[in-house]
């Protein structure tokens, strides 16, 4: 599935968007600024991106507590994740949200959810909804391998299969539910269990952007022409801890000094593309001065921002019909 420049540059962009924030939000932690805990998508972009890139804003995503990488992906706006981040009330969910909890609907983000296995039924929902409605949409559940052992999205592949929905269930497997490796904690193999519910399923390199983006337009594809399902088990780095409050010393430096060095999808799509002369360093370069910039606004935009007013409290709370 060939991509033209334009394409890989945006492709870029968005993987670098998500590495620069998440490293900076990583900084800005260590201020005490940010209320709550976060966590941090870095190493994961090439899931998000290669995924997403298929997408529309009608089409709907729900993501994990390990959700600003899906944001981004989905076309969130980066100042407004920020400043929500920041507890502002300029914030895309008014400071209510958090990093847990960020949605767009706008743009087919139906939230983060600090529920382990919380999305899977959700989009379940979004894409009956886009299967009855004949809209061609489709929907995607971000979860990770803890989640997979979960009732809640085992029910959800059996409903998916049986009604034949438009989801694509995208599994980033990045080693560790929280300290307990996947290696321990999951019975089988991801992929055959999937298949076991008549599930298409295949697992993929989530270091290569290409690898996911050609897997997700497979699923993608089968979704809108009513082929059902797919699940993706995507193999993919986690560069921090958990979450900002973890020790990570269940890996050791060695092996975290590995991962980021032999391990990083942004290095691989550099390597890639320019030994095949589709893009040069410059070019590539380029970006990334102009990201740096866009994330260091994003940071300002936050703190500048006004903290949300008591009065507001039970606004965007109840729904009246």
């Amino acid at each position: 599935m060939q991509l033209s420049r334009d394409e890989l540059i945006a492709a870029y962009r968005t993987m670098r968007t998500i590495r620069m924030f998440e490293d900076r939000v990583n900084q800005e932690m260590s201020t005490g600024d940010v209320p709550g805990a976060v966590h941090l998508y870095a190493g994961q972009e090439a899931s998000a991106v290669g995924i997403c890139m298929h997408l529309n804003d009608a089409d709907r995503i729900a993501s994990t507590h390990r959700g600003h990488g899906h944001c981004i992906a989905k076309g969130c706006d980066v100042d407004a994740m920020m400043a929500e981040i920041f507890g502002k009330a300029n914030g895309i969910c008014h400071g209510k949200g958090g990093s847990m909890h960020i949605a767009d609907l706008d743009r087919g983000m139906m939230g983060a959810n600090g529920i382990v296995g919380g999305g899977p039924p959700l989009i379940c929902g979004a894409a009956m909804t886009a299967k009855y409605r004949k809209t061609g949409g489709v929907a995607v559940a971000f979860a990770g391998d803890g989640a997979f052992n979960q009732g809640t999205t085992q029910e959800s592949l059996n409903l998916a299969a049986i009604w034949k929905l438009p989801v694509i269930f995208a599994v980033e497997d990045n080693g560790f539910a929280e300290a307990t490796s996947s290696n321990y904690a999951v019975a089988g193999d991801i992929v055959a269990r999937a298949q076991g519910y008549g599930i298409a399923a295949e697992k993929v390199d989530g270091l290569d952007v290409f690898a996911v983006h050609e897997a997700a337009g497979r699923a993608v594809a089968r979704g809108r022409t009513g082929d059902g399902p797919t699940l993706l088990h995507i193999k993919t780095p986690r560069y921090y801890g958990h979450f900002s409050g973890d020790a990570d010393t269940y890996r050791t430096v060695e092996e975290k000094e590995a991962m980021r060095r032999d391990q990083d999808c942004l290095k691989r799509f550099r390597t890639k593309v320019t030994e095949a002369s589709l893009l040069n360093h410059d070019q590539l370069d380029t970006v990334d001065a102009e990201v740096a910039s866009a994330i260091d606004a994003a940071v300002d935009f936050a703190r500048s921002g006004p903290v949300p007013d008591t009065s507001d409290i039970v606004t965007d709370v109840y729904l009246n019909y």
